[in-house]
């Protein structure tokens, strides 16, 4: 393969103009900064949208039903993120899908701004999970070209990617919390639309500077099969409208159908890389090492992602809020992860950096980033089945610190590895493949919330925990075996 150096002269392997990484990281940073922005501020406000009374400005959707829309398109959102990987990998190149997505995001929430009701949330969310799953795989197959494998900076480099994201993660609950809080929903909804333009403004500007590779179809679709996969497409997308019409799909059933889905996507996904006869044994056997990541990840991201759902409804009812005398939105608490991401984001890249080639490996970072969610969990359970506002700030700024430091040795680690394990002709897929383990753990972070919302809450975090902290160990206790298999790859 043509290294990425001989595709633009502005990506050497000696560019360090953006923080010690090459200069164009700088139009991914901002474009994925902004659409976080826009998505995370949305969704800051969402399960309150939906489940607060119409005299709050809300739907009044029952609070479980509310959870799980959630958790479903939050699953959806990475579920979509096969769909933007196959179009880049197979017609378009993952640069000019990562462009066009982010234009379909913003109409999604112009859509929740202006259509009032049940119908806006449908025009949203639909347009948001289709546009966020285009952009998410490719901004990251995107950065991936910037490197080549070896590349010491590859870690580093993802956690200054992460950084744009949780800056993005940070200011966007915050901002769209004031205005629901103050004028109502639909104005926060219009200025997650507003960030989404910003960053579209920004990148259009910057994508000069990408590498030529970026734009690359690396598995061209033979023209004569356009229609057959239109005329499928159209199908499929019928089909979903019969059943919503017919009353199979349901808001009430919505998560658990959405879990089905990406199961089968997945197992599927594993079983046509795996069986391609185009890549190599060395690619096989990398491949067969992401599986027990994938195992680990949904694991992470079933607890992680109830940040959107349980710590939500947990903050809104047992949290105590107050600071002098005036109590903050709901939504600032989804603020608290992306500061600590912020400042942490830096000093995880710096260590990286600074072992290189002795940093730990990933199976282990993995480990140790599934077994310590588990310990965050572990930590609500002095305070679990509290009365009202009984849980200091303070302890919850204390939980979702542990929060961060797992995410941080799972979720950029993650990105990166799934850049250097795919096979040379699933270079995006596999990226969306890491992603299906998001979509799985997100939408059974949906389903547990409505468990939650029956069981008590110091069985529910006890046994939650203490799972994840078992899957951490077993991990742990295979690192040898998965590294032979990723080939010297860590």
């Amino acid at each position: 393969m043509t290294s990425i150096a001989e595709h633009d002269s502005d990506t050497p392997q000696d560019d360090h103009r953006f923080f010690g990484q090459p200069r164009a990281l700088a139009s991914i940073f901002g474009v994925e900064m902004w659409e976080r922005f826009s998505f995370y501020g949305m969704q800051g406000i969402l399960l309150l949208y939906l489940y607060y009374s119409a005299a709050e400005g809300g739907l009044g959707i029952p609070q479980a039903t509310a959870a799980g829309i959630v958790g479903a398109y939050g699953g959806a959102v990475y579920l979509s993120t096969i769909l933007g990987a196959w179009i880049a990998d197979r017609l378009a190149g993952s640069e000019r899908v990562l462009y066009v997505s982010a234009f379909i995001i913003m109409f999604g929430h112009i859509g929740l701004a202006l259509i009032p009701g049940v119908a806006g949330v449908i025009v949203g969310l639909i347009l948001i999970a289709f546009g966020s799953g285009g952009l998410k795989a490719n901004a990251t197959s995107v950065v991936g070209t910037l490197y080549r494998k070896e590349d010491p900076r590859r870690d580093a480099g993802f956690s200054l990617f992460y950084l744009g994201i949780n800056l993005g993660a940070f200011f966007g609950p915050i901002l769209t919390g004031l205005l629901q809080s103050t004028v109502g929903f639909h104005y926060g909804f219009g200025l997650a639309a507003v960030g989404m333009a910003i960053g579209l403004i920004q990148y259009s500007f910057g994508r000069k500077r990408l590498p030529d590779i970026s734009r690359e179809v690396p598995d061209p679709l033979p023209r004569s099969r356009y229609l057959p996969y239109a005329l499928i497409a159209a199908a499929f997308i019928l089909l979903i409208v019969v059943l919503v019409l017919t009353g199979v799909i349901t808001a009430t059933n919505l998560v658990t159908i959405v879990i089905g889905v990406t199961i089968v996507a997945s197992v599927t996904y594993f079983i046509v890389i795996l069986g391609n006869k185009h890549i190599s044994t060395v690619e096989r056997k990398r491949v067969y090492a992401f599986i027990p990541l994938f195992i680990a990840s949904v694991a992470f991201w079933s607890l992680y992602q109830q940040q959107f759902t349980v710590v939500t409804i947990y903050s809104d009812l047992r949290l105590d809020r107050s600071l002098f005398g005036w109590e903050m939105p709901v939504s600032w608490v989804q603020s608290i992860n992306p500061v600590f991401i912020i400042v942490l984001s830096g000093v995880f890249a710096a260590i990286w950096t600074k072992w290189g080639a002795k940093q730990p490996s990933t199976p282990v970072k993995f480990a140790f980033g599934t077994g310590i969610m588990g310990l965050a969990f572990l930590l609500f359970l002095p305070f679990a089945g509290g009365a009202a506002n009984s849980t200091p700030l303070l302890a919850m700024v204390g939980i979702l610190l542990i929060f961060t430091v797992a995410e941080l040795l799972l979720s950029p680690v993650g990105l990166s590895v799934s850049t250097k394990l795919a096979p040379d002709l699933f270079k995006t897929q596999m990226v969306a493949l890491f992603f299906l383990s998001v979509a799985l753990g997100t939408a059974i972070s949906g389903l547990l919330a409505e468990w939650y919302a029956t069981a008590p809450e110091q069985l529910y975090f006890g046994v939650l925990g203490g799972i994840a902290i078992v899957l951490g160990v077993i991990l742990g206790l295979f690192t040898k075996p998965i590294l032979r298999l990723m080939g010297g790859v860590r």
